[in-house]
């Protein structure tokens, strides 16, 4: 299935014990595309994970925590957390907040608190649900060694995309695109007509629709969207992206794995087989 919209999904915690999180997964082959909200004055605990995280804020404020620095985050915000670094994401005692959530696919979602290691195999969203839920977690017993978390060393991690998701869409075509270590994050702007695609998309992608409207082919399925639709774009796959002139012009996010993480997840799905 090639377009999605967040709230067509179940809602569910992907680690209850570190978060009041509720996630919206929309899961690819070597992406995690996510909307993670949280109620105002609740959030994460500070914990880790060894794939890396990008946060786009969409909704409220949020008290955001990278190693050491700390931001408040607001819609039009984008972070970059690499792999292992220590993090934490609270709403505000104003509101509640929302953000897109991608992860690679090196890992599962559930990260792991800060003074525990890392298990040697990743959990699983529906084990740690299990596990929570029947109250022998995160009371049994934590693995053994050291943790891994990092703390020093990042610059900023914080970036300023968009001073709100209000603002106006500019004269001039904006493309602001920033590359993780495993996923790049881009933001995308056009006030008037434009054509965009691959014959066969040289990675998986996600587009996540912000304001305007353009019509999407992936392929060969055909459709206008608008605000909150959401785009998969599987590797090798044919996709065009048209808009008009007289839409008003059009602003989405767009993620997509690197060469580099297709070839971790890839050795890793072969030697688990």
């Amino acid at each position: 299935m090639s377009f999605h919209r967040f709230e067509d999904n179940k809602t569910r915690g992907f680690a209850p014990h570190l978060s009041t999180s509720k996630n919206a997964l929309v899961d690819g082959q070597y992406l995690y595309f996510n909307l993670n909200t949280k109620p105002a004055g609740t959030g994460s605990e500070p914990h880790y994970h060894p794939n890396e995280l990008l946060v786009f804020c969409v909704r409220g404020r949020i008290n955001g925590l990278v190693g050491k620095e700390r931001d408040i985050i607001t819609p039009g915000t984008f972070v970059v957390v690499p792999p292992n670094a220590r993090h934490s994401f609270k709403a505000t005692e104003e509101e509640d907040c929302a953000y897109l959530y991608i992860k690679d696919h090196t890992w599962t979602p559930v990260g792991v608190a800060v003074d525990e290691a890392l298990p040697d195999q990743a959990m699983s969203i529906e084990e740690a649900r299990r596990r929570t839920d029947a109250g022998d977690w995160p009371d049994d017993a934590k693995p053994s060694g050291e943790s891994t978390v990092i703390i020093d060393g990042f610059a900023s991690c914080f970036y300023k995309v968009l001073e709100n998701l209000e603002q106006p869409i500019g004269q001039c075509e904006r493309e602001v695109v920033i590359n993780g270590s495993r996923i790049t994050f881009g933001l995308y702007e056009f006030p008037r007509a434009f054509e965009r695609g691959e014959e066969a998309s040289a990675n998986e992608q996600f587009i996540y629709m912000l304001t305007g409207t353009m019509n999407a082919t992936v392929n060969g399925e055909s459709r206008d969207i608008g605000p909150g639709d959401i785009v998969q774009i599987s590797k090798g796959t044919a996709y065009a992206l048209q808009g008009k002139d007289d839409n008003g012009g059009a602003r989405y996010t767009g993620v997509r794995s690197t060469a580099l993480m297709e070839e971790m997840v890839d050795a890793q799905q072969g030697s688990a087989t």
